[in-house]
């Protein structure tokens, strides 16, 4: 499974202004790109949405390369109920330990030099104060498991990732596909797996031949497909095949051909300025509008 890629972590998010200034101010990252749809996924990226929504692509470089996150917004929706299911993103950055305080971003150590933040929306992050020991300075993405012995067969007996950590005491496993790709850390909790309205989804990449394999196995293991194999189209962009799957929990689970999702993903130098014009434009985001700068006369 060494082809395979861990790409991002999808977040709905209520006030892009705010969220951008979190991830790119705070983070530190970049916007990577910006896409208007003008209705609903037909793999609800965006959620159990049909009007107008935005994707925003934010990471600490190029996506062939590093995980980073996916920010939808849909028009007109300022908020979404969190539940247990997101447990947090770990990533190792002095930086944006160093860009919080300055910021005055509410920072909490809960561990010696690793604090815990919270992006718009409440969405836990952890920053560890040091550089990256690689490249992509995001390490971990962790969700919430009700049966790790469950979790575990699933994530790695049928979508054969290999599991780097496993603590039966701590109920807490770490895999992945390869050794400098970000893990996903599953952590065990007492209870049912609740992903509100705020649920999210994370993606991977495989070789394009391999997704009809891949719904072929979910349907012999009688496992959930929330949405068959299906093209989705983004305009002016690659066209891409994804299948989207759900674990034992619900954790919604993306599988996108490698081969065209390469070309979609390439980074666009005019991203940030789409994302900016696009708040600008959205009446409907109240805070940007109080606050954003007026233009210059003459």
């Amino acid at each position: 499974m060494a082809t395979r890629r861990a790409l991002h972590f999808v977040f709905k998010v209520g006030n892009r202004f705010q969220t951008a200034r979190f991830f790119r101010d705070v983070l530190g990252m970049k916007i990577l790109r910006h896409e208007e749809f003008e209705e609903g996924c037909k793999a609800a990226c965006n959620g159990p949405y049909d009007g107008k929504w935005s994707k925003t692509m934010v990471g600490f470089g190029p996506e062939d390369d590093h995980f980073v996150a996916e920010l939808t917004y849909n028009y007109g929706v300022g908020h979404y109920k969190l539940g247990n299911d997101f447990m947090g993103i770990t990533l190792a950055s002095s930086q944006a330990v160093s860009n919080a305080r300055k910021l005055e971003w509410p920072l909490n150590e809960v561990t010696e030099g690793v604090f815990e933040i919270k992006a718009p929306g409440g969405y836990k992050f952890y920053l560890q104060n040091h550089n990256p020991p690689q490249s992509d300075p995001i390490l971990k993405v962790t969700l919430a498991v009700s049966d790790l012995k469950k979790s575990l067969n699933y994530w790695s007996n049928l979508l054969g990732m290999k599991i780097y950590e496993k603590n039966e005491e701590k109920q807490r496993a770490l895999l992945g596909y390869a050794d400098n790709q970000c893990k996903l850390e599953l952590q065990g909790i007492k209870g049912r797996v609740d992903h509100a309205a705020a649920f999210g989804r994370i993606a991977f990449s495989c070789p394009e031949k391999e997704l009809l394999d891949l719904e072929d196995l979910m349907k012999r293991e009688n496992q959930k497909i929330l949405t068959p194999l299906v093209s989705l189209d983004t305009p002016g962009k690659a066209t891409v095949q994804v299948i989207i799957l759900a674990d034992p929990d619900g954790h919604e689970i993306c599988f996108v051909g490698d081969e065209a999702f390469r070309k979609l993903s390439k980074m666009d130098p005019e991203g940030g300025k789409l994302l900016d014009d696009a708040m600008a434009a959205d009446k409907s985001d109240e805070w940007f509008a109080r606050h954003k700068k007026p233009k210059a006369s003459g």
